[in-house]
C-alpha cells in the first residue's frame, strides 16, 4: 500500500517535515509495512523556504536583518550552487512568531528587512529571488521593505515618514533617487498562500488584521489608509488577487521591485513533483494547523488534493477545524479530523501537537484499515 502523506507546517508549532514524521509514526502502528512517502509541502507562509531549499538542493545561511519592531533578528536565507537563485521566506523577518501577543499590532510591525535580504541576495550575485509572504504580523502595504530599497515616502509637510502601517494615509509623496538600479536585474517571485486582494472586506486589513492582533473598530481605517496610499503609488493593485497577501507586502514588491505574484502551493507542487508521486498512491494525507473555509482559497492541502487522482482518497488531519468546511469537501477533500484531544491553554496545545498528531494518525489509519479490508 502506498500512502503519500503531504501536509504543510502547524503555524507556531511544527515545520511541515516534523508534522509528516508524526503522521507516519501514527499510521504505521496499524501499517507498519506500507510504502511512505512523505513529501512535506509549503504554500508561501511559514515553512515554505524549508520545503523549497530541499526541493532545489539550496544550502541555508543565517544573516541579521531589521526585525518586527527594528530589533536584529537572525534570519535564514538559501541559495542555490553559485548564488544565482536566492530564497527569502517573510515570516523570518516579521512573522508573528517573532511578536510576543501583548505586542501585537500589524500597523507598528516594519517589513524593513525583507527589502535588507533582498539587497543581500542581491550583493551576493541572486540573479532571481524566491519569496515567501505568509505568516507576518505586518500591515504596512510593504513600505518598510521598500524603504530598505531606498524608496522613501514624505508627508504633506515633506518630512520623511516612518514606513509602518500606522503611517500609510500620512504619505503625499513617493521618492526613488536611491533605489539601486542593480533592482531591475533581478527576477523576483513571490510565492503566496493566498488569492485577496490588497483593499476591501476580503482585503488585507479586513481579513488578516484581526489575526494580527487589529482591533475590530481599526478595520475600516487600516483599510482606507491602505487604498489612500496605492490609490499614490500603484491603483492596480487595490483590486489585484494576491497583492493583499504578507499585510500588503505582496502589493508592495510588484509596485517597488516588480514581483511576480504566483500561487505558492502551484509553485511548489511543481518543484515537487507532487502530481507523479500522487498518481498510484491508494492514499494521500494532507494537513495544516487550522482548517476552514479559508482552506478552499489556494491553501497547501486543497492544492496538493486537486494533483490527486480521481478514485484516491484524500484525508486532511489537522489542527483544529473552523468554519466553511464545507468548501474544502467541494475541493477534494474526503474527510477532516482535528487532533486536539481536549479545550486548554494555547501553550498546552503547541506542546501536546505531537502526541495528538500521532494518535489521530493512528485512529485514522485504524478506520481505513477496516474500511479497505
Amino acid at each position: 500500500m502506498k500512502i503519500v502523506i503531504a501536509p504543510d507546517s502547524f503555524k507556531e508549532s511544527l515545520t511541515a517535515h516534523e508534522v509528516a514524521e508524526y503522521i507516519k509514526e501514527g499510521f504505521q502502528e496499524v501499517y507498519p509495512h506500507a510504502d511512505y512517502h512523505l513529501l512535506p509541502v509549503g504554500d508561501g507562509g511559514e515553512g515554505t523556504l524549508d520545503v523549497l531549499s530541499r526541493a532545489v538542493d539550496a544550502k541555508t545561511t543565517k544573516i541579521n536583518v531589521s526585525g518586527p519592531f527594528g530589533e536584529p533578528v537572525s534570519a535564514k536565507v538559501a541559495f542555490t550552487e553559485g548564488n544565482k537563485k536566492a530564497l527569502i521566506e517573510m515570516a523570518e523577518v516579521c512573522g508573528l512568531h517573532l511578536v510576543p501577543a501583548t505586542k501585537r499590532d500589524p500597523l507598528q510591525v516594519s517589513t524593513k528587512g525583507v527589502g535588507e535580504l533582498i539587497l543581500h541576495v542581491m550583493k551576493k550575485g541572486a540573479t532571481e529571488v524566491i519569496i515567501g509572504i505568509g505568516g507576518s504580523a505586518s500591515n504596512d502595504g510593504g513600505i518598510g521593505m521598500a524603504s530598505a530599497l531606498g524608496y522613501e515616502f514624505l508627508d504633506l509637510e515633506n518630512n520623511v515618514v516612518n514606513p509602518i502601517g500606522a503611517n500609510l494615509a500620512s504619505i503625499a509623496t513617493i521618492r526613488s533617487e536611491n533605489v539601486p538600479t542593480e533592482l531591475k536585474n533581478i527576477t523576483i517571485n513571490i510565492v503566496t498562500d493566498v488569492e485577496n486582494p490588497l483593499c476591501g472586506k476580503e482585503g488585507a486589513s479586513y481579513v488578516f488584521g484581526p489575526q494580527k492582533g487589529l482591533a475590530a473598530t481599526d478595520l475600516a481605517s487600516a483599510d482606507e489608509a491602505m487604498r489612500h496610499f496605492y490609490q499614490l503609488a500603484n491603483p492596480a493593485m487595490i483590486t489585484m488577487a494576491r497583492a493583499g497577501a504578507g499585510g500588503g507586502i505582496g502589493a508592495g514588491l510588484a509596485t517597488f521591485a516588480e514581483a511576480n505574484l504566483l500561487s505558492g502551493i502551484d509553485f511548489v507542487i511543481e518543484a515537487l513533483q507532487i502530481k507523479a508521486v500522487c498518481k498510484d498512491a491508494d492514499l494521500v494525507i494532507v494537513g495544516e494547523g487550522k482548517m476552514d473555509g479559508q482552506t478552499a482559497q489556494g491553501k497547501a492541502p486543497v492544492g496538493v488534493a486537486k494533483e490527486v487522482p480521481d478514485g484516491t482518497p484524500v484525508f486532511a488531519i489537522c489542527g483544529s477545524v473552523g468554519e466553511g468546511l464545507e468548501a474544502v469537501y467541494k475541493a477534494g477533500i474526503h474527510a477532516v479530523f482535528p487532533s486536539i484531544a481536549s479545550p486548554t491553554t494555547l501553550e498546552k496545545i503547541l506542546k501536546e501537537t505531537p502526541n495528538n498528531l500521532r494518535r489521530t494518525a493512528r485512529n485514522v489509519a485504524a478506520v481505513w484499515k477496516g474500511r479497505v479490508e
